[in-house]
């Protein structure tokens, strides 16, 4: 890594008014190289970071926070703001247990105004922030920066229209990563954008809007007409600018280069002296200053650690997600009444294959997982099977379309659920560990989990051809240990042994089967025999399949990747005391992550800290 001698120099936020044109220009270039080397050795999100370091060097230069709050839609993009307010020395623990997340998070800094993981809250967010502020009398400004991608999602535009509704004097901002900037627009409105957007016109527009409003009868229609004629002018002359803004009640600028902090820099110092919403539309690049990310930046929008020398190259690894992606479109190609759709990820859910063999029956819905599982609801009433292939933290947002589209209509919808459980680095908005409690609180809901590709291909199928309502295939990030691979497939669908045993049973979720096998393994050395039992059906639960597997075993223990409170263990426990099957059993003890937000850490780390290794497997059934 280079020298970094004015990063060096700034110790808070503040510091970075005060640096020249060509600091600044400087400072650019050390903080792209400082994210860029520390990306490489922890992995994260580098593309989109990279992309706004420059207008992260103007907001800090015309805002001062923590009085002024910055809000960074999903918050991935945030790590040049970590360096610029007070984390530059912690900056190389990015992701790590125990280390800075990936994401802004109000306990870690002062500076960070609202805690943030998943799409298009911004606005909503950084509107409350305004509207406390008000009510206590603080005059600090509130900027929410969201992305092109965050804005399609539905409550990017709820937050909007609240706040050009109420003329708040809210600044959006724009970025705008995907097109680039027209630089043939012509003089006139190159002037015509400088007019609008001078302090000078600003100014004077809002005396005479006051002065025909102070003019009895005449002047409100007179303000009125003189508004109509600047929009149709504005169109005549500019007819590819977006105008949805200033329909919204915002005062729209752009687009602007993004990557030319002084004009930044003036168009933020106009926004503050605006009376009410603004949004600023700038045009960036993702992975500007990193030629690979340039270049490729979906492949580096998230990244595991790589050489920055050569950069990201593609994986050979066989992953549950390649595994999706081969099962459902072979599915596809046997059923012609199976769509797939997907949020605004279609490449991370590994449907990137379906659309190339099955373009017509492919339905990408942007940022909207709310939309998606609506509108699956909607095929499904068609006569079709919809896949929605969507990362479990991700489906969170669409809980209230799960339940009262999909399930209280008892619709066939199949929904597919990619980084399911402990997911690691990304922290606690990203961990995917409440997707049983919530799939188990809903009626009509058929919830599968895999311990291996060949599970997950023959549950995927069933899914689709064999069952009603809505039906939930979760599986993790990453592949399957060799342990986890020679698991046999067989034709079943509910619990069944994998190891036999007579003194305790492991009844394991998924792929948490290979700490329960390793924990049997070694508690075989101590002359304890252990039956460990597949659960594979989380959803439905068949009270009697269960008294059967588990006859003749007085102490059980469930190990599942979600919370061990509303899960799997405390749903069969219940299940077990209303069925009159807990008289032989004299321990029951539940596995699974503890009540508390999870953050970030490798999952071996992770699953150690929870107690949900082999370790305390054994150490839990040595103290039955």
């Amino acid at each position: 890594m280079n020298p970094t001698p004015i990063l060096d120099g700034i110790s808070r936020p503040d510091d970075v008014a005060n640096l020249g044109f060509d600091q600044c220009k400087a400072l650019a270039e050390e903080l792209r190289d400082v994210i860029v080397e520390t990306v490489s050795q922890n992995g994260g999100h580098l593309a989109s970071s990279l992309g706004v370091v420059d207008l992260t060097i103007a907001l800090l230069s015309e805002f001062t926070p923590p009085h002024d709050q910055i809000v960074w839609d999903v918050g991935h993009q945030a790590y040049a703001y970590k360096l610029l307010t007070g984390r530059k020395d912690r900056f190389n623990t990015l992701r790590q247990y125990g280390g800075i997340t990936g994401f802004p998070k109000i306990s870690e800094s002062e500076y960070d105004a609202f805690g943030v993981g998943h799409s298009s809250t911004s606005v909503s967010a950084a509107l409350g922030l305004l509207r406390a502020k008000k009510l206590k009398g603080d005059d600090g400004h509130v900027i929410a920066v969201i992305g092109d991608g965050a804005m399609t999602g539905g409550m990017a535009f709820e937050g909007l229209n609240d706040t050009g509704h109420f003329k708040e004097n809210l600044t959006v901002i724009l970025n705008d990563n995907q097109m680039s900037i027209d630089k043939n627009v012509g003089g006139l409105s190159r002037a015509l954008a400088n007019l609008r957007s001078s302090t000078g016109y600003i100014k004077a527009k809002s005396r005479v809007e006051r002065f025909l409003l102070r003019i009895p009868l005449i002047g409100r229609p007179i303000a009125r007409f003189m508004r109509m004629v600047k929009t149709w002018f504005r169109l005549l002359i500019r007819r590819n600018t977006p105008v949805i803004f200033e329909d919204l009640g915002f005062q729209y600028f752009g687009p602007f280069d993004g990557h030319n902090i002084s004009l930044l820099k003036k168009k933020l110092r106009i926004a503050k002296e605006i009376d009410g919403p603004v949004l600023i539309h700038i045009v960036t690049q993702k992975g500007k200053g990193y030629p690979p990310a340039e270049e490729n930046p979906s492949i580096y929008h998230g990244v595991s650690p790589f050489d920055r020398s050569t950069g990201v190259k593609p994986s050979e690894t066989k992953t549950f997600t390649n595994t999706f992606s081969d099962s459902v479109v072979r599915i596809g190609q046997k059923y012609d009444k199976v769509v797939a759709i997907c949020a605004a990820m279609m490449t991370s859910t590994g449907l990137k294959s379906f659309r190339q063999h099955m373009k017509l029956r492919f339905f990408d819905v942007g940022i909207a997982e709310e939309h998606a599982v609506t509108m699956a609801a909607g095929m499904a009433v068609n006569g079709f099977t919809p896949v929605v292939a969507l990362y479990s933290t991700f489906a969170q947002r669409a809980y209230d379309q799960m339940l009262h589209d999909v399930c209280l209509q008892n619709l066939h919808v199949v929904l597919a659920l990619d980084r399911a459980g402990i997911v690691g680095a990304d922290g606690m908005t990203h961990q995917g560990i409440y997707d049983i409690s919530m799939m188990l609180s809903m009626p009509n809901v058929t919830l599968l989990s895999p311990c291996n590709f060949a599970e997950m291909d023959r549950m995927l199928e069933y899914a689709v051809s064999d069952c009603t309502g809505l039906v939930a295939v979760r599986y993790p990030r990453g592949g399957q240990s060799d342990i986890l691979a020679k698991i046999p497939s067989d034709e079943g669908i509910g619990p069944r042994v994998i190891r036999e045993g007579e003194d305790a049973a492991i009844l394991s979720l998924g792929v948490m089967c290979e700490q329960a096998l390793l924990a049997a393994e070694e508690l075989q050395k101590q002359n304890i025999s252990v039956r460990v039992i597949d659960v594979r059906c989380v959803k439905p639960c068949d009270a009697d399949s269960w008294k059967t597997l588990l006859k003749g075993i007085s102490n059980v223990v469930t190990i599942e990747d979600g919370i061990a409170h509303a899960g799997f263990g405390a749903y069969l426990l219940s299940v077990l005391e209303e069925n009159g099957a807990m008289s032989s059993i004299r321990h029951f003890e539940i596995l699974g992550v503890s009540d508390h937000p999870l953050i970030a850490g490798n999952r071996k780390v992770l699953l150690e800290k929870e107690r949900m290794d082999e370790k305390a497997i054994i150490d839990t059934i040595l103290s039955c």
